[in-house]
């Protein structure tokens, strides 16, 4: 099947495909005589398996180890599961920094009477941040907690 059709069976655009071709996630697949891309169902289970990966938040050099360790019948599951733990606890940490900056913002929503007046705590904050990206404390509210 040519690239067009591979993408509408494994849901990965053509132009991602090229991308996961040119990162070697993908084996070298054959080509026409008229040197178009020729993929199989193999390499559609691929992208199946990258766009998947992909939509579960792994990165290009987490994605590559799984292949790895995929196309590896010997392979231990404890590798895969650690792989998918270290995943895990790295999105808490994101989702935990998010709900704190979500919090500092409605913090300084709260206080900024949202009027005609130009003082704004909003507007303090983001001026006068530290340079570690702590910044100002209002009130209580303390950035990223």
């Amino acid at each position: 099947m040519n690239i067009g059709e591979a993408a509408g069976a494994s849901g990965v655009s053509a132009k991602m495909i090229r991308h996961y071709e040119a990162l070697e996630l993908l084996p070298e697949v054959a080509r026409s005589e008229s040197g178009y891309r020729q993929y199989d169902a193999a390499a559609v289970h691929t992208l199946r398996f990258i766009r998947r990966a992909r939509e579960l938040g792994f990165g290009i050099a987490e994605i590559r180890t799984l292949l790895q360790l995929w196309r590896n019948r010997e392979r231990a599951s404890s590798e895969v599961k650690r792989i998918a733990l270290e995943h895990a606890a790295d999105l808490q940490r994101r989702i935990d920094e998010m709900q704190a900056m979500k919090r500092t913002l409605e913090h300084l929503a709260r206080e900024c009477h949202g009027d005609g007046r130009p003082d704004c705590p909003i507007l303090e904050d983001l001026a006068h941040a530290a340079p570690d990206g702590c910044g100002a404390s209002h009130a209580g509210a303390t950035r990223f907690r």
